[in-house]
């Protein structure tokens, strides 16, 4: 096969395809590069992959950087741009089943390819569009086929986390995973505890995020890799009722662990220690825990200006968005009006601040003043006192003296 038109991302690099070429050595572009290419997909990035070893590409090329010389991995420096460039090798050796303990750099594309994951990534990309397919990879792109390059079994034990990588392209690409593939994941499920939360999570997150999720949360439950994620052990009725939803528009990891932690019923505590298991930033606990309640309430049709005011316009977004997915959303103009007639947005719009209530109103700092600037708040929201510093003001008194 020959893809006569490469896409922009490919013409800037193709020169140095060239030069190493030239230079006797063999360079292809590989990987998702060339799937995503053939598949008319947008492409992020570009790998480079040859026959030329690092301290070949370094005689070669003026400006280099070492990237990952123990792997092979030379950045080349071209015009202000960097490409990173990896020497065709073997791995072997995998003790903890996600890193080789051994990596020997080779001539032959074949036996780089062989080492790849699944058929669909072993792809190489000459630069002038050929396309080398070593393992029927193009035949099983046109099948939607995830296949595991050689014996899935072997393909597992060197790197786990690939398990998870194959119920992912399930879902980003809508493809199927092969019987034989599947049953090695089913098998070899176990393996998936060895590998480093983050890295899993970035795999589970982009599950959801991908055309087809419910594909991808079938082989998920189905091979039982559920079960050796944090806080998943015993949660598959809860995850298979997601199988039944078609109204999939998730946009960003937060809506993602939001509807997690619906699916699980997770209260506010429960969410934050759910989302520590997983090691998600303070922040992304900060959004879901926002994200949650608002779901409910838009569910239950009670989104009050104080939830609304609490739950901030960026939570309020990703909290429809989730309940989209449930058949309960409001339409989105309708929430932003419903935002925007708000009377304040944020703590710092009201007109009256803790400096004004000690100098004018004589109140002390402490509980006492936190409990009236609630009280003001929430009076101001729901249109029962002008956002007026003097009305503010006076309120503030007649609150202090209620006690």
């Amino acid at each position: 096969m020959k893809i006569k038109q490469l896409p922009a991302i490919f013409e800037p690099a193709r020169p140095v395809l060239q030069k190493i070429e030239a230079a006797g050595y063999e360079a292809y572009f590989v990987g998702g590069c060339v799937r995503d290419t053939i598949l008319h997909d947008e492409i992020h990035d570009i790998d480079i992959a040859t026959s030329a070893y690092p301290s070949e590409i370094k005689a070669i090329f003026n400006h280099t950087v070492d990237t990952g010389i123990e792997h092979g991995t030379v950045m080349i420096l071209d015009h202000g741009t960097g490409y990173e460039t990896t020497t065709f090798r073997t791995e072997s050796g995998y003790q903890d089943f996600r890193r080789p303990d051994k990596v020997t750099f080779v001539r032959s594309l074949n036996e780089d390819l062989q080492r790849r994951d699944f058929t669909i990534n072993a792809l190489a990309l000459r630069e002038d569009g050929e396309v080398i397919d070593l393992f029927n990879g193009l035949a099983d792109l046109q099948k939607r086929l995830i296949r595991a390059v050689g014996d899935p079994n072997e393909r597992f034990h060197e790197d786990a986390l690939r398990m998870m990588r194959a119920v992912r392209f399930a879902s980003k690409l809508d493809f199927v995973i092969d019987v034989p593939t599947l049953k090695g994941i089913k098998e070899n499920a176990p393996l998936l505890a060895k590998i480093a939360v983050e890295r899993i999570r970035v795999e589970l997150e982009k599950l959801f995020l991908g055309q087809n999720p419910v594909a991808g949360l079938k082989d998920f439950i189905a091979t039982g890799l559920y079960q050796y994620c944090p806080g998943l052990a015993n949660t598959k009725d809860q995850l298979a009722t997601l199988l039944v939803l078609n109204q999939w528009h998730l946009e960003n990891e937060a809506q993602v662990w939001a509807v997690l932690g619906l699916q699980l019923q997770l209260d506010q505590s429960e969410i934050a220690k759910f989302l520590k298991k997983w090691k998600t930033a303070n922040d992304l606990i900060a959004q879901v825990k926002k994200i949650i309640p608002a779901v409910n309430a838009i569910h239950q049709r009670n989104l009050t200006p104080s939830l609304m005011f609490r739950t901030g316009d960026s939570a309020l977004h990703d909290a429809n968005q989730v309940a989209k997915l449930y058949g309960w959303a409001i339409e989105d103009s309708e929430l932003q009006k419903a935002y925007q007639r708000l009377p304040i947005k944020s703590a710092k719009d009201l007109a009256i601040d803790g400096k004004m209530l000690i100098t004018k109103a004589g109140i002390k700092p402490g509980p006492v003043m936190g409990k009236i600037i609630q009280q003001l708040t929430l009076l101001v929201l729901n249109d029962e006192v002008a956002n007026d510093t003097t009305t503010l003001l006076n309120k503030a008194q007649e609150l202090v003296k209620e006690g």
